[in-house]
């Protein structure tokens, strides 16, 4: 094993898990029971992606359309509104467990806590979302793997700020030279870089065309993270 590594901070939506298709029919869902008329496709939450914050893109969708209310204020409420509904779509489908991790990160994960390596993880989704995929694919007791579980309304900045990263390494106290993150975006790289850290990447579905440029290496799976951490071998995507 590599032995600089004390810590892995994983990222959750695409990283853990291929999310993205899941968070997208609930949007719909949401928008569906609200009656706004909004349908996004899968093209459309590609692009709406590049925003961070389920909250934030759909302020960001808005904004796109012209779309307004009278008070900034009700805008917001609206907003919040809407989004808790998305959620709770989101994870009653975790729950009948519509959404699987990804090839390797149980065996990632479950090697990582056999060698004593500290657990973390720093997204910008809600926790309500994060406690539901780990109950729903790793056991009711998942939670408690990880040092601290840090969620985007946690921060002030979401990716591709730096904050929710060093939250998470505050939150831990390990030195950002001992720590790795795993990511799938080119937002998270970018965050993760920016709060001193060395990024594996593993592209998701959504992810694949972006540019990873400042990863430390950019791995076709979690398999090969492990391989990479474990093993020092290196496997290059």
């Amino acid at each position: 094993m590599r032995q600089d590594i004390r810590c892995l901070i994983f990222d959750v939506d695409g990283t853990l898990a291929e999310t993205e298709e899941a968070h997208r029919e609930a949007f719909n869902l949401a928008f569906a029971s609200k009656d706004v008329g909004w349908l996004w496709s899968r093209a459309q939450y590609k692009t709406l992606l590049k925003t961070t914050g389920g909250k934030e893109r759909i302020r960001a969708y808005m904004d796109g359309i012209g779309f307004t209310l009278p008070l900034e204020n009700d805008l917001a409420v609206f907003i919040a509104d809407l989004h808790a509904i998305k959620t709770l779509f989101y994870t009653r489908m975790v729950a009948d467990q519509k959404v699987s991790l990804r090839p390797g990160i149980p065996q990632l994960i479950a090697e990582a806590r056999a060698v004593g390596l500290r657990l973390a993880i720093a997204t910008t989704t809600s926790e309500a979302n994060v406690t539901a995929l780990l109950k729903s694919t790793l056991g009711e007791n998942a939670v408690d793997w990880f040092e601290t579980i840090c969620c985007g309304d946690m921060v002030e900045v979401k990716k591709p700020a730096p904050d929710i990263f060093l939250l998470a390494l505050k939150n831990c106290g390990v030195a950002a030279e001992q720590t790795v993150a795993i990511e799938d975006s080119a937002n998270g790289v970018k965050s993760a870089v920016s709060a001193g850290l060395r990024v594996l990447v593993t592209p998701s579905v959504y992810t694949e065309d972006d540019d990873f440029s400042g990863a430390h290496k950019v791995f076709k799976s979690a398999t090969d993270v492990a391989e990479w951490i474990f093993r020092t071998k290196d496997v290059v995507r």
